[in-house]
């Protein structure tokens, strides 16, 4: 009797296993173009390789050597981002983005802080003229909409001459405190309907021109005196009070579709309860931003190595709190194969589950494959930098 209660269980679990599997072929033969391509790609995906696509890495260098090589072919990030550090002049430049970019297996996400005013990392270029685009304050005060989303084509055809996919940028912050030294002229104004407005129209100019532009700093860093560079904000307001001003711009780019949204580090206790930062928080980001606001796009953290973060977290809590937050992408941990090692030991404890990191990949892998489908001249002529049509473009902004 033993023997055959035995063989009845192994039987039973043969046929669910099988009935898994038909299923898994069943789910996997309704699916067509992108999403087909997406799910064989992650099929084929180590648990490693998953969590490297989560990350954007920096490195500063000029030039590709043995220690950056080996830890992009050996973590398979899934981007880079570039600094001033970066960029020297448009032979050396390019050939850098072209030496990182030849270590992926999957393309990836070459991206940059391109906004204007102070933030604008290819004016470092040397030996040649790129076009300078002014502050976003600048833009906004012209408040009109068709010069402003030019003003994104500029930005996106420079960028692309040098194969720069994303930007992170534009800046939707609503800029209401006269003492935040961070965001300051960044912002396109003071009004949340201005800032909804060229926030999209600067996006839109990016999307159309091949950039895939990320909307910052959710949920609002306008309001904030402190620099989340250096210490951890606090963001005193009800609820209420956000989203009637500063959560605005971001509830109009959900409605118009965003793609990617970038967390601030900064902590809303009204939201959260607590001051835990805004990009480690579970009650921020899946539960408010994701189920509340209904957004389902990616979240991606500002750069993990800034103080906001450092000072209260080791660099390993910070990356496996930030994924089990609700994070898709982070930007920027303090060293890449330290990052993946802590995201993969908070798996095995349990404490975040693999669907997770499956959700968030899939996610990914598709904004990837959707842009490269668009079928984008990865590197535009040198000719666009600073060009006579691009010029001509930025001029209008002080007249």
């Amino acid at each position: 009797m033993k023997r055959n209660r035995i063989l009845i269980c192994l039987l039973l679990l043969l046929f669910l296993v099988g009935c898994s599997s038909s299923k898994e072929k069943k789910n996997m033969d309704n699916l067509t173009g992108i999403d087909k391509k997406v799910e064989e790609q992650l099929n084929k995906m180590t648990l490693d390789e998953k969590i490297g696509q989560m990350m954007i890495v920096f490195y500063h260098s000029t030039s590709m050597d043995n220690t950056l090589k080996k830890s992009l072919e050996e973590v398979q990030p899934g981007g880079f981002i570039l600094f001033a550090d970066n960029i020297t002049n448009y032979e050396n430049t390019l050939k850098f983005i072209k030496d990182v970019k030849s270590t992926a297996k999957i393309p990836m996400f070459m991206s940059i802080d391109e906004e204007g005013g102070n933030v604008q990392r290819l004016y470092y270029l040397k030996e040649d003229d790129i076009t300078y685009i002014p502050y976003m304050q600048e833009v906004g005060n012209k408040n009109d909409l068709e010069l402003t989303k030019n003003v994104g084509k500029v930005l996106a055809e420079e960028l692309r001459v040098f194969g720069i996919n994303m930007d992170f940028a534009p800046v939707i912050d609503v800029y209401s405190n006269p003492n935040n030294t961070v965001i300051g002229k960044r912002a396109f104004g003071s009004d949340k309907e201005l800032v909804a407005k060229h926030g999209m129209a600067l996006a839109n100019g990016l999307e159309e021109n091949g950039v895939i532009p990320v909307y910052k700093h959710f949920p609002g860093h306008g309001n904030t005196a402190v620099d989340s560079h250096f210490a951890l904000p606090v963001v005193d307001k009800t609820k209420e009070e956000l989203l009637d001003l500063d959560l605005y711009p971001f509830k109009e780019v959900i409605k118009n579709g965003a793609k990617i949204i970038m967390i601030g580090h900064l902590a809303v206790p009204s939201i959260t309860g607590d001051n835990t930062p805004a990009s480690l928080s579970k009650k921020l980001i899946t539960n408010f931003l994701k189920e509340e606001l209904g957004y389902n796009g990616l979240v991606i953290t500002d750069a993990l190595n800034m103080g906001a973060l450092t000072n209260y977290y080791s660099s390993d809590e910070i990356c496996a709190k930030a994924v089990e937050a609700g994070v898709d992408i982070l930007l920027m941990p303090t060293a890449s194969r330290k990052c993946l090692a802590s995201v993969k030991s908070a798996i095995a404890k349990g404490d975040i589950d693999e669907e997770r990191i499956d959700e968030s990949v899939r996610k990914i892998l598709k904004l990837k494959y959707e842009y490269l489908e668009k079928g984008y001249e990865e590197y535009l002529p040198k000719e666009y930098l600073n060009s006579k049509e691009h010029q001509e473009i930025i001029s209008e902004v002080s007249k």
